[in-house]
Order: C-alpha cells, then structure tokens, then sequence
C-alpha cells in the first residue's frame, strides 16, 4: 500500500521552509532557504514578496524529493505564515507593485494618530479585537494609498490585489494570473483591521476608515478547508488548510480546548491562551484574535500576547554589535557570569507590543558601569525576552481570572536552556517543550490533514504530543521580585525616551 503523507508551507519573517510528515506526526523532510530582509529607513522593515514565492517554488519539491516519495503521495498542503505582513499585486502581470512591509514596521505611527483623532477607536477595537497599532495590515494599505496615488484607481477596478502572505502564496501555487485563487483565512484575515471578529467578514466601516477599496480583499474562509489545488512549482496537491503562524503553533502543541496556552520564541515571541468559541475582550492590553476556524463548526477564539523582538535581538546582537558568531554562543557568553550585573535592556526597536501597545517607545540599555561585560550584555539579552514573556503572562492571568500553571514552548529559541531557565524562574512556573519544537509547521501540518481526511478528528493528534524537556523555577521569591521591579523602571524609561522632545522655548512662560 502506498504511503501517504501532509506537507507545511512555512513561510517566515527570516526564511522559508517545507516539511513533509507522516501519519504520526513525525517530520521525515525539510528545505529551508532565507531571504533578504530590508531596512530602507529607521523603522522601517521590508520584504521582497516576489523572492519569497521563488523561495517557495524551490522548497518544496525539494522536500518531496528529499523524503523520496512522489507528489501523488501527498494529500493536502497545509500554509503557515508571518502574519500582518502586507502585499499588493498586479493582479495581470503578477507583480508587486510594493516591497511588502513588514509587521515589524512602524512607518504609520502618523496615520495610527490621524485614525485615533478621526475615528471612535473604541468601536473599532470592538469589531476587530485589536489595539490601533502599527502592528497591523490596514493602517498600511492606507500609507500606500496615500504615498502613490495611482494604487488606489487601480485597487478599486480590481487590478491590484491585496493579501497577506498566506494569500500571495496561494494565488501563486494556484495558477498566479491564470486563475490564481485570490483567498485568505479567518486567522490572517482577523490580523488586518479590516475584519469584523463577530462576523468574519469584512467590515464596510472598517474599511471606510482605512479607505480600503472591497474589490481588492481576498475572500476570508475557514482555516480548514479546500482552496484550491497546485499548479505551480508541482501540480496537483490539494492546499487543505492556511493558518498564521502563532496560530499555527497553537494546533501543533494540540491546544485545542479553552484554557491550554502556548508561546513561541521566535524572532518575536508570541503567548497564546484558547478562550473556545467565546472571543474574550481584553482589558489588559492583549489581542482577541481567531485561534481556528473548520469548516462546520463554530470559530475558536484566543487571546493573544505579542511581543516584537525575542530571537531578532540575539540576531542585532550577532549581525550589527559583532559580539557573537552564531546565535547559539548567545548562551555560551551568558554563562560567563551568574547575573545581569545590573545591566537591562529594552528592544524596543519598533515601539513596545502587548501589553504595553507604546508606537513611541525606543530600545534602551541601563545599568551600565565599568563593571559591565560581554557576558553582562548577553546575558541581559536574554533575559530582555523573558521579561517581555512575564508581562505578556501577567496580563493574561488577570484577563482570564485564572493563574497560568505551566506553559508550553516551541520555536527556535527554546533550545537555549538558559532562556528557558529564566522566563521559569521569572514566571514561577514549569516550562515544558514537545519533542517537535517546530510546531508552527507542525500545526499546519495537522490542519491540512483534517482538511484532506487524513487524520479522522484533533482528538487523535494529541497521541502524537511527547515531552522533551522541562524547567521548574530555582529563583527565590524576593530575587524574582526585584528583577521585576528593575525591569518595569526600564520599561518606563524607554517609553520616556520615546516621547517628543521639549524645546526650551516650550518651557517657557
């Protein structure tokens, strides 16, 4: 009997990978190839969407080839994606017309307060779930819309195209400008400002805001389902599921019913707690967002805490300061010494996330003296994302009534033991990470799999689950305590920092 297989499309902030896996979960191929990241400006942060799809076009038959099996073998392709990221196409010639901006880039922060002055931003906060913020995909359509004017004619008549990655790609595998499907999920959709949470639909006032033409969006469906099938790089596989990334990482840890939680370290790092099907309002600065949606069955909701660089400051730490040379001696350095040395630092490279949602804030170090060394600095990098872990944990405590007993980890990050040592210690609670630490894909990789039938039900991808490791907090209560209280001080400073100078002239009487 032939052997059949799922496949995930992992298309991320740094790189793109495919992974092929079998009924049990297990991943027996991968490819992986980066691509560029811009920075035209401060705070700005681009990518090249057409160099993303050949990287995507190259990966996966690549994997199909590396797991030594047909592309007939494959039952359903499951895409994973950085979500926010924002993209718009000719939809005739299959071009960009933009480098995609990406969800770390902060060139609207002056729309975002145009929008505030202008609009109830209550209401708005109330349809989608989310924060007015840089962070998402409608204030930037409005900033490409207005930086050239020629898009938005074009947009309104139907030949630009608006997508996240999920649906670039899509269109792409699926014929491009030869019937291309022009789709989206209900957790990429509910990431752009632009989608009523209760209704998963676009919303027409939502829209009216961010002066966003209807006929350019791409039709939300449920995260399993079948969108189309393949034509290019390979033909014929069936794409049975599309889910952003954290999201996706959720149904790998198989976090299926309220209450389970999950974060990822990535090159941000992202907590998620499943509230079910009731979409839980924040009042503590997280995101009410769309877990998963099948088809059928009414959508699963979470709240969501975001934080914008965790891996990406190991990253600076290595490519622009050159005090590493790969990113694992981060941990290496930081185990020179047995504390911070007073020293904090605060990446707030594009403003500060969940729960804080501050555009202005800039990245600051403190607590430097003469004492400070190169183990000091790593190993404040470090402890940068756990700190950034506790807040975002906090806030989720008090939004749920409920203390969080352990938390599960994924992502690349977790393989550094001293980091995950230290959000322990700081979070009193165990951590535990899965065998497979890539559940991103992994989840993607379940989600296609309900769609093509291959797995009967989620209850059967929980056997799959295995513990690989597990920390349990060391540090005492009073230490615990103090690093918080340093932490916080840091956190204010860099909000400081941020706000708009005072000239003298404006002091005076």
């Amino acid at each position: 009997m032939t052997q059949r297989y799922v496949a995930a499309l992992d298309q991320g902030t740094t790189s793109s990978r495919c992974m092929i896996f079998d009924r049990q979960g297990r991943m027996i191929a991968i490819s992986q190839r980066a691509h560029e990241q811009f920075f035209p400006r401060p705070g700005w942060v681009e990518h090249d969407a057409e160099q993303i799809w050949q990287t995507v076009r190259a990966i996966l038959p690549e994997a199909i080839a590396d797991a030594d099996i047909e592309p007939s073998q494959v039952v359903g392709i499951g895409l994973t994606n950085q979500r926010e990221t924002t993209v718009l196409w000719d939809r005739h010639t299959g071009r960009p017309v933009h480098r995609a901006i990406v969800w770390q880039d902060t060139r609207t922060a002056d729309i975002v307060n145009t929008i505030a002055a202008e609009t109830d931003v209550a209401d708005l906060t109330a349809r989608t779930g989310l924060p007015l913020s840089t962070y998402f995909s409608g204030p930037r359509l409005r900033w490409l819309f207005e930086n050239d004017p020629s898009l938005r004619p074009r947009a309104e008549r139907g030949d630009i195209l608006f997508g996240t990655i999920d649906t670039w790609l899509l269109w792409n595998l699926t014929g491009g400008v030869n019937g291309g499907v022009h789709a989206t999920d209900a957790t990429n959709a509910s990431r752009t400002m632009l989608m009523n949470l209760a209704t998963l639909d676009w919303d027409d006032e939502l829209l009216a805001t961010f002066d966003v033409p209807r006929k350019m969006l791409p039709r939300i469906r449920s995260t399993v389902a079948r969108f189309g099938t393949t034509k290019d790089p390979v033909n014929g596989i069936a794409i049975t599921a599309m889910i952003g990334d954290q999201q996706a990482a959720l149904f790998g840890q198989t976090a299926f019913d309220a209450g389970a939680a999950k974060c990822t370290f990535g090159t941000g790092s992202f907590l998620l707690l499943n509230t079910g099907t009731n979409a839980v309002r924040s009042k503590n600065g997280l995101i009410t967002t769309v877990a998963y949606a099948i088809e059928g069955e009414p959508p699963v909701y979470a709240l969501e805490g975001s934080v914008a660089i965790a891996g990406a400051l190991v990253d600076w730490c290595r490519t622009t300061l050159g005090l590493i040379r790969t990113s694992p001696e981060i941990e290496t350095v930081a185990r020179t010494v047995t504390d911070n040395g007073g020293c904090y630092i605060v990446p707030a490279f594009s403003g500060l996330l969940s729960p804080h949602w501050d555009n202005a804030a800039q990245g600051l170090v403190v607590g430097l003296t003469g004492y400070t060394s190169r183990g000091h600095i790593a190993r404040a990098i470090l402890e940068a994302t756990a700190f950034q872990t506790c807040d975002v944990v906090g806030a989720m405590n008090s939004d749920a009534g409920l203390d969080v007993r352990s938390l599960a980890v994924d992502g690349g990050m977790t393989s550094n033991n001293l980091l995950m040592q230290t959000v322990s210690d700081l979070l009193d609670i165990p951590v535990l990470r899965p065998m497979m630490s890539e559940t991103v894909a992994l989840g993607a990789a379940y989600a296609a799999g309900l769609g093509a039938g291959y797995w009967p039900d989620k209850a059967v991808l929980r056997q799959n689950w295995q513990l690989a490791a597990e920390w349990r907090p060391t540090m005492s209560a009073e230490r615990r305590a103090s690093e918080l209280e340093r932490w916080r001080r840091a956190i204010r400073l860099a909000s400081e920092w941020g706000e708009p100078e005072t000239s003298a002239a404006d002091n005076e009487p």
